[in-house]
């Protein structure tokens, strides 16, 4: 009987002994009753009146269902949102530190995992099919959930055709926390390749604060004077962090 009680444990993604998994079927043979009947009403209230009706601890409940089937996951999805202070920071948060706490295995971290690469496809789906600068939000979307949680810079470029349609999204260089190098002549030579007319940078701040640096604003300016003889337009470079985002070209950098 112990080792079966053991089992179930593992499965719940939890590490217990097996008396311990004994002392949680008892408890959950008291309680099931109630941990259903709240699973269940959940879901009701979000098929009737939508995500707009739940909190977001809620919302990460209804995922963590399916991830941990026979436990009590509220305390679970609070403890989530608080170790990493907002619901977009627990889906973007790397796999390792999500297991840090208590009753979230692998699979869990694996399931919130699919759900932000499932966000950024859908986002990313919604530039691909769209003329770029007519829809300029779904730029921004798109580029804040790909990059502002990312822990180390990243230099992306979105390469343009003539209709300002995506050709190309590409991460050029991934450097350090705090510096990405990156090479004027390289962009240039790939929006030929890819037969570009336009290009939009990109790069995220991993300390959250998206203002430009005096290095960034002088290599999107040599990007542009490289890029302008040969037919490229730079539309802007946009930084992203957790915080926000800021826009050269609208800060009027370039």
């Amino acid at each position: 009987m112990a080792p079966q009680e053991y089992d179930r444990a593992e499965d719940d993604g939890l590490d217990e002994a097996p008396a311990d998994a004994l002392q949680r079927e008892t408890r959950s043979a008291a309680t099931g009753k109630h941990h259903d009947g709240h699973r269940e009403r959940l879901r009701e209230r979000f098929q009737e009146s939508g995500a707009t009706a739940l909190a977001d601890y809620e919302l990460l409940e209804l995922v963590l269902f399916r991830s941990i089937p026979r436990r009590d996951v509220k305390p679970i999805a609070k403890a989530l949102i608080a170790r990493f202070g907002s619901l977009s920071e627990v889906l973007n948060a790397p796999p390792r530190r999500l297991t840090e706490v208590p009753g979230v295995k692998d699979a869990v971290a694996t399931d919130l995992a699919v759900i932000a690469a499932l966000n950024q496809r859908a986002m990313r789906s919604a530039v691909r099919q769209r003329e770029v600068l007519s829809s300029w939000a779904a730029v921004l979307d798109y580029c804040k959930a790909a990059m502002a949680h990312e822990t180390r810079e990243q230099f992306r470029i979105l390469f343009l055709d003539k209709k300002n349609a995506l050709i190309a999204d590409e991460v050029q260089q991934t450097g350090t926390v705090d510096h990405t190098p990156v090479y004027p002549r390289e962009v240039v030579r790939r929006a030929l390749e890819l037969s570009a007319t336009a290009v939009i940078l990109v790069h995220n701040h991993p300390s959250g604060d998206p203002t430009p640096s005096r290095a960034d604003i002088d290599m999107t300016r040599t990007i542009a004077e490289t890029a302008r003889p040969l037919g490229i337009a730079l539309h802007d470079h946009i930084i992203v962090g957790r915080s926000g985002h800021a826009s050269l070209k609208g800060l009027k950098l370039i």
